[in-house]
């Protein structure tokens, strides 16, 4: 008999991380997400121990202006100019992150890198995006717009793709791009323009998984880099996420 390795690791992490008292399935069911409804989910959302709140106090600017990024709490708005990053103060080997973002334009870009060296993000001095492990945050509109030039739009999707930037290398999880360096999500879970998604990621000992609204659909192992910082996209589109939460892992 063949087993479902992400469903697996799902059910595990389910019941790692189920409060006392509870079982593993009394975590799996995500009743604001209809598009879930009798499936398996994930609910972790940052309520969980050892989670902490991060805000403008957890970053820095990197390469962009003093107003691109304006925080309340644990709510950040973007407004996509220039194009570039903001950094967490710390770097991080092993976590969990879980955050909710929403575009505000239709065939809006932005992202999420994991372990950005140093040393990339120093070089930026312009606009420009780091090295590291991207988690894509993209707008369901931008396949149109990009097919609008003439261009076919099949080495990338709108749904959680996760890839390695620059010299930064993956082995991703199938299904993977035509090129094979993306890994594409399983499932089309992102919702559109003006609504808010939920992205739990887990990266751990050179490992991402992502799960997008609830259900796991795309990921990578053997990362290089496997540790870094932890950096918030700005690229020419106004975007916000709110409800970041990070847990650091052994």
């Amino acid at each position: 008999m063949t087993v479902d390795r992400r469903r697996f690791h799902l059910a595990s992490l389910a019941a790692l991380t189920a409060p006392a008292g509870l079982t593993a399935a009394s975590t799996i069911a995500t009743p604001r997400d209809p598009q879930a409804a009798g499936l398996p989910t994930a609910t972790i959302d940052g309520s969980e121990h050892g989670f902490r709140v991060l805000g403008a106090d957890d970053f820095v600017n990197v390469n962009c202006h003093e107003d691109t990024w304006k925080w309340t709490g644990d709510f950040v708005h973007c407004t996509g100019n220039p194009v570039g990053v903001i950094r967490s103060k710390k770097p991080y080997t092993n976590f969990e992150l879980v955050c909710e973002w929403r575009h505000l334009r239709d065939a809006g870009n932005s992202g999420i890198f994991l372990w950005s060296p140093i040393e990339s993000l120093d070089r930026l001095k312009g606009p420009g995006l780091p090295e590291g492990i991207e988690v894509q945050v993209l707008d369901l509109g931008y396949t149109a717009a990009y097919e609008r030039g003439g261009n076919k739009a099949d080495w990338f999707t709108c749904h959680g793709d996760v890839f390695p930037v620059g010299g930064s290398t993956m082995k991703p999880f199938p299904p993977t791009a035509p090129n094979g360096r993306r890994s594409f999500p399983t499932e089309d879970r992102s919702r559109g323009v003006g609504e808010w998604n939920h992205y739990y990621v887990r990266a751990i000992n050179g490992e991402v998984r992502l799960w997008v609204n609830g259900r796991e659909v795309s990921g990578g192992s053997d990362c290089n880099p496997r540790a870094g910082y932890l950096c918030l996209e700005s690229e020419g589109s106004p975007v916000e996420f709110r409800g970041l939460r990070l847990r650091e892992l052994p």
